[in-house]
Order: C-alpha cells, then sequence, then structure tokens
C-alpha cells in the first residue's frame, strides 16, 4: 500500500491547519486561494502547486517546507546523505576563524579546480559524491583564503559556498542553504567580485520566490541587477544578467502577472542571442535552450498548462545540458502534462527526470507531487507506476 497519498502535501496542510484551529474556508480567506481549489488539495484530489503551497504556509504562519514535509528524512537516512549535513554545517561555521593551524592547504591552482569539479559535479546531479567532498574543501579553502588573503582564494571559496548551497537546497535544507548563500555574499565581498555579488541576490530572490514572497523577491532581482552593472561589459556579466531576468519571469508567472514575465522572458532571450548557449559560465546553463525551459516553466506557473505542454513539444535539449536542469525541466513538463490530462506521458517525464538526475529527482518537490496527483489514476498508468513510488519512498 503506498504511503504517499496519505502524508501528501494535502494531508500535512489539512493537519497543520487543525493545529491553529482555523477552518477550510479560513484558510482559503486568508491565503487567496479559491475555496475549492483548497479543499480539492487538502482532499489529494488534485496535486498542489507552489503557489498553492506557498500561499497556505503564509496563510498558517509557517515555513513552505514545513508543508511540504522537508527535508524528507527517511529516504535521506536511507541514501546516507543525512549524515553529511552535519559536517557541510560546521564548515559553514568557521568562516571568520582565520586560518587552521592544523590544515596545510594545497596550491590555489588545485583548489580552484576542486571546486569546479564540484560545481560540474552538482550539474551533473552527483549530489551525494558533492555533499561528501565539500565540507573538506570549505576548511581547507577558508584556511588558504585567511592564509593569502588574495582575491583568487576568496573566489574559490564562494564558488565552495555556492557548492554547499546546491547541495542543501537540492535535499531541502532551506535553512542551511540561507547560510551557504550568506557565507557566499561573505567571500564574494572580499574578492570585490561585482558578478558574483549579482548571483548572490539571484539565488537569495529564489529563496523568497519558494516562500512565496514575490514583492521581496523582484527588489532582490533589481538590486542584483544594479550591482551588476558594476560589473565590466564580459560575457559573464551578460550571463548573470540573463539568469536573473530567467529567474524574474518566473517569479512574475507565480505571482500570477505575465506581461511582467513575458517582458523578462523576452530580455533573457535577447541577451542569450548575444551569448549563445554558456552553461559552463558561472555553471549556470544559460543560453537559448534556458531560455525555452523558462518558457514552459512560466507558463506553468500562470496555470497555462496546454501551451506549456505545447512549448515544452518544441524544446531540444542538448545532449552536453546539464543533466540537473534537464531533470528540472522534465519534472516541470510532467507537472503540465498531469494538469491537462496527459497521464502516460506524464509518468514518462516523470522517468526522464529520474533517468536523467536519479539523485535530484528523488528528492524534487515537483517531481513528487506530480507522482501524488498521478497516484489516484494509476491504474491506467503502467505497473512500473508503482515501483516508481517505491523509489521515492512512498510505500511502508
Amino acid at each position: 500500500m503506498h504511503a504517499l497519498p496519505h502524508d501528501h502535501t494535502g494531508a500535512r496542510m489539512k493537519r497543520l491547519r487543525l493545529e491553529r484551529h482555523l477552518t477550510q474556508r479560513a484558510v482559503s480567506d486568508l491565503s487567496g486561494i479559491p475555496y475549492s481549489t483548497y479543499t480539492k488539495t487538502e482532499q489529494g484530489v488534485i496535486a498542489a502547486t507552489p503557489y498553492v503551497i506557498a500561499a497556505a504556509a503564509r496563510a498558517m504562519r509557517v515555513d513552505v517546507a514545513t508543508v511540504m514535509g522537508q527535508p524528507y528524512a527517511d529516504e535521506l537516512r536511507m541514501d546516507q546523505l543525512d549524515v553529511l549535513i552535519r559536517p557541510i554545517r560546521e564548515s559553514l561555521d568557521v568562516y571568520d576563524l582565520g586560518a587552521d593551524p592544523e590544515i596545510t592547504p594545497r596550491s590555489l591552482d588545485v583548489l580552484h579546480d576542486d571546486a569546479e569539479a564540484l560545481c560540474a559535479g552538482v550539474r551533473a546531479g552527483e549530489i551525494k559524491a558533492v555533499a561528501s567532498k565539500v565540507p573538506g574543501l570549505v576548511q581547507e579553502t577558508t584556511t588558504a583564503a585567511h592564509t593569502s588573503g588574495g582575491r583568487e582564494a576568496w573566489l574559490t571559496l564562494a564558488s565552495l559556498y555556492r557548492s554547499a548551497y546546491d547541495v542543501a537546497s537540492k535535499l531541502g535544507f532551506q535553512d542551511l542553504a540561507t547560510i551557504a548563500l550568506a557565507r557566499m555574499d561573505w567571500a564574494a565581498q572580499r574578492a570585490s567580485d561585482a558578478v558574483l555579488g549579482g548571483m548572490y541576490q539571484y539565488f537569495r530572490a529564489l529563496t523568497y520566490l519558494r516562500d512565496g514572497q514575490y514583492r521581496t523577491g523582484r527588489r532582490l532581482i533589481t538590486m542584483g541587477l544594479s550591482i551588476l552593472g558594476q560589473a565590466d561589459g564580459a560575457q559573464e556579466r551578460q550571463v548573470v544578467t540573463g539568469q536573473l531576468h530567467l529567474g524574474a519571469a518566473v517569479m512574475a508567472g507565480r505571482a500570477r502577472d505575465g506581461d511582467r514575465a513575458f517582458e523578462h522572458l523576452s530580455e533573457a532571450k535577447r541577451i542569450a542571442d548575444g551569448t549563445g548557449e554558456a552553461a559552463k559560465v558561472h555553471w549556470m546553463a544559460f543560453g537559448p535552450t534556458n531560455v525555452e525551459v523558462h518558457r514552459v516553466s512560466v507558463l506553468a506557473e500562470l496555470d497555462q498548462y496546454g501551451e506549456a505542454v505545447e512549448s515544452a513539444d518544441s524544446v531540444v535539449i542538448p545532449e552536453d545540458w546539464p543533466k540537473s536542469r534537464a531533470s528540472h525541466h522534465y519534472a516541470e513538463v510532467a507537472r503540465a502534462q498531469m494538469w491537462t490530462g496527459r497521464l502516460e506521458p506524464a509518468f514518462k517525464s516523470l522517468l526522464d527526470a529520474r533517468r536523467t538526475a536519479p539523485q535530484q529527482a528523488r528528492y524534487h518537490p515537483t517531481v513528487r507531487e506530480t507522482y501524488a496527483g498521478l497516484e489516484a489514476a494509476h491504474r491506467q498508468l503502467p505497473h512500473s507506476f508503482l515501483s516508481y513510488g517505491s523509489w521515492l519512498g512512498a510505500s511502508h
């Protein structure tokens, strides 16, 4: 018997609502979620969308992660990922203690190459491998940066903090992700790097996107663009600027501001036409492909699921595109297909998400919410659908 229908997001919303002695009508009124949508989400009749999750969390004054059930403790324990979180947390705590006398760091060139390898590992979906290496590298590079005080050392440390953020956010530890971002900004300031400063505001805006605080997210995007104005006109500035516009497009879409969303998409496309595919520039996967992938996401955020599916049909993912980004895209496509009643294609897209980056897909909220939405109709789906639920950790 599959447990996910009994512990789906709607069920957690109901439990949290009852703990606060609120009626369904009260949460609907406080959140702005239509009453029928809210009740059907609680019952598990329809899947919880990111907009509904964030709105319900605000109404009940809890974190989005609490509504979603993150982090997924049982699965993390099964995959032996839970034991890797504490060392990451500890490595982020020593940032201001100066050089560790018991650490003799390797050369900056070697540390830089290792930091780049971790960025590549995240994009390849190798979360466990990256999580196991981040703490030691952070501590070693912290000592190197405090010893040399050079710009390259601080840039390398900022990159490692970014990888710590990637791991924490993908595994659902949003508090740790926030700390990692603060450390990234701290190192970027010491390197006096405006591009990294703009990147920091982009990642920070994403945390507000997840929490449904769209106005603050927009302000952070604006700040990021302003900071980037202090950088030179090199390609990396253009890439990060374009990515900020893509983040702003999704932010506007989730806030139900379609005009603003498509304005940002248009500007991102203009920039991407100039940069071409620049997936490895700051490992942001920016380029024409990412613009089209974000177009699918924006249409889905606007509840234009039919248009999202049509747009996805024309997206061609390059063979060398980052697996983590491709897997995320397949999860978004699966959600849109589910909402248009295309159940078998939706399950196929979930399989594509797992095949492309299994470690990421297992912990991806959209994968889980889409699976929950499909579960009620599983008799129409292949037997392998049930084994997919077992893989997600949705079985006793």
